[in-house]
């Protein structure tokens, strides 16, 4: 696959919310506003560009069975500097909306499944494609979900007030629930649109996802 595929498929056709359902604590947790799923989203591809680079500079010197530590030390080192920077230059009130899900990027399964089932099996190039094509399809995704929750909730959009007048919240849209919802109408609306391509192209739609063919993550105690 040519690296533009790589770094296209994030976008769309292995979306890691909406096709993969990956990182799904950050995306229902934080996208009550566009804002708030703008500034995950770019932490979690900063942290999934450079540990793709880092683990893929690395993967034939580390010893299979204790990839997953590194990866896991690698992915921490950078959401460390991730998290720095933020309370350092980011609005205070982004950074407190956000709060403990930017550490829990390091426990984020979008950014441990690409370092085990991509970047530990190709080269700089095609990992940093890899990498910034999925951190910006799961940053596209939560300010999308985060922007429709936004502007239905209060009629504003990155805090900008869309409709003079809206004074009364509708608060279901800012809590857990409005998340499910949202996100389950999104989902559905996806797979709709590729069940309909598929069968345009008389094929069956089956959904891509990370499974054994891809991870080896088990075979670890038989080596």
């Amino acid at each position: 696959m040519s690296v533009m595929k790589e770094f296209t498929k994030g976008l769309w056709r292995e979306n890691p919310v909406l096709v993969l359902l990956l990182g799904m604590c950050p995306t229902l947790g934080v996208t009550s506003s566009a804002t708030n799923g703008l500034g995950m989203g770019v932490a979690t591809l900063c942290v999934l560009m450079c540990s793709n680079m880092v683990i893929s500079l690395m993967r034939n010197i580390v010893p299979k069975k204790i990839r997953i530590p590194v990866y896991i030390v690698v992915i921490a080192t950078f959401v460390t500097i991730v998290d720095m920077l933020m309370q350092a230059y980011a609005p205070r009130a982004l950074y407190d909306a956000l709060g403990l899900f930017i550490p829990l990027i390091v426990v984020n399964c979008i950014v441990l499944g690409r370092a085990e089932a991509f970047a530990s099996k190709n080269g700089i190039l095609k990992s940093f494609a890899d990498g910034i094509g999925m951190g910006l399809g799961f940053t596209l995704a939560l300010v999308v979900l985060g922007g429709t929750r936004e502007f239905i909730a209060s009629g504003s959009l990155f805090q900008i007030k869309m409709i003079p007048g809206w004074d009364v919240d509708f608060m279901l849209l800012t809590s857990a629930p409005g998340a499910f919802i949202v996100l389950g109408v999104f989902l559905a609306g996806m797979n709709a649109l590729n069940i309909r391509k598929a069968k345009k192209e008389g094929k069956i739609y089956t959904p891509p996802g990370l499974d054994c063919r891809q991870c080896n993550i088990c075979d670890m105690g038989k080596d």
